[in-house]
């Protein structure tokens, strides 16, 4: 990935490069508008610097070294996958010297860097990341600001995690289909609609109930919980193990015990908002800004 980067930016502006790695720098450097430096303090005479690193701990060493010799006023973007509380840890080294971070994960493949179509989730102090606008235009098209340093990270875990999970209850629901005759295409077809299990989840059940707090009326919990039954029943009919359907069901017991039971079903929500004591419902100024 981190080749893939250098050469989006090499394509605006001169770029100097390094890696621990000299294979990976001999392989950048043969486009001949990016020039090795010799050592990470090399980078140092930057105002800008991306890092595209394997590893938290990599990431923390590397501003730990940078930001005492950048000039102050000069942002880091890190790039690097990376959880909220190591971008804070970052920032605290970079704050100590006058300098500015700026968390842009991304959201992408390597192709999709390399062809111009992956996608930027940005967190930082606002003059920081206006500093930094041109870098990331260069790396993408497409930039989501989502709010304070590490939240741009956050969005990219959460999401990933959101996928992986759909991941396992789609290979269940494959594993129910072919255990009951139910052809997988046909099963795909029916699961892309916009009224169908996962699209709308997201565009109803998030976006115009638990965004604005709004469960009366609809499809109730306890109707959601049966459902949930006939679902494990079915499984246990066919001999498919469940783990993801299997877990999920039990938050509807939950949510039938806490009285959510008349409530659209989407109020599940709430028992988070119970057990974290934070609030999910949200005004138009929380959201995103992409451009």
């Amino acid at each position: 990935m981190g080749g893939a980067v250098a050469g989006r930016l090499a394509a605006h502006r001169p770029l100097l490069a390094f890696d621990l790695d000299a294979e990976r720098v001999t392989q950048v450097t043969q486009d001949p508008r990016i020039t090795a430096a010799g050592s990470v303090a090399d980078l140092a005479a930057s105002d800008i610097v991306v890092l595209s690193l394997p590893s938290p701990k990599v990431s923390l060493q590397v501003v730990a070294e940078l930001a005492p010799r950048m000039p102050a006023g000069g942002v880091i973007v890190e790039t690097s996958t990376v959880n909220p509380t190591d971008m804070h840890e970052e920032q605290k080294l970079c704050t100590a010297h006058g300098i500015g971070i700026v968390d842009a994960a991304i959201l992408s493949g390597v192709s999709q860097m390399a062809g111009g179509s992956a996608t930027l989730l940005v967190g930082g102090d606002e003059s920081d990341v206006d500093k930094v606008t041109g870098v990331l235009d260069a790396i993408s098209a497409t930039t989501t600001r989502f709010g304070p340093v590490g939240s741009g990270m956050a969005a990219k875990v959460i999401n990933n995690a959101v996928a992986h999970a759909v991941m396992v209850v789609l290979a269940e629901a494959a594993a129910l289909a072919a255990a009951t005759g139910v052809s997988g295409s046909a099963l795909a077809a029916l699961l892309s609609g916009p009224e169908a299990g996962l699209t709308r989840p997201l565009t109803h059940r998030f976006v115009e109930r638990i965004l604005r707090g709004d469960y009366d009326g609809g499809m109730p919990t306890e109707a959601a919980r049966k459902d949930s039954t006939l679902a494990l029943a079915m499984a246990q009919d066919t001999g498919v193990p469940l783990f993801g359907i299997q877990g999920a069901h039990t938050v509807y017991e939950l949510g039938v015990a806490e009285g959510l039971g008349r409530l659209d079903y989407a109020s599940i929500a709430t028992l988070w908002e119970r057990w974290t004591s934070r609030p999910m419902a949200e005004t138009s100024n929380d959201k995103g800004d992409e451009r």
